[in-house]
């Protein structure tokens, strides 16, 4: 699944944002296109699943490819 950061991702956010993801699932492969705003997440939950970590986390984002 991927989502779309309505707003400009920094490298430093990296990190956070592998963060909340695994938090929803720990096992879940995650990754971060900072120039296309985009966040990747390979997982078996429900991309609702992780909008509430991404809200957690202060990101607004769209469910870009479920």
């Amino acid at each position: 699944m991927k989502f779309f950061m309505k707003s400009e991702i920094r490298s430093d956010d990296v990190p956070t944002i592998e963060h909340a993801m695994k938090t929803v699932d720990a096992d879940a492969q995650v990754k971060v296109d900072v120039n296309a705003k985009i966040v990747s997440v390979d997982s078996w939950l429900m991309p609702e699943e992780f909008l509430v970590a991404f809200e957690d986390e202060d990101y607004d984002v769209t469910i870009e490819e479920a």
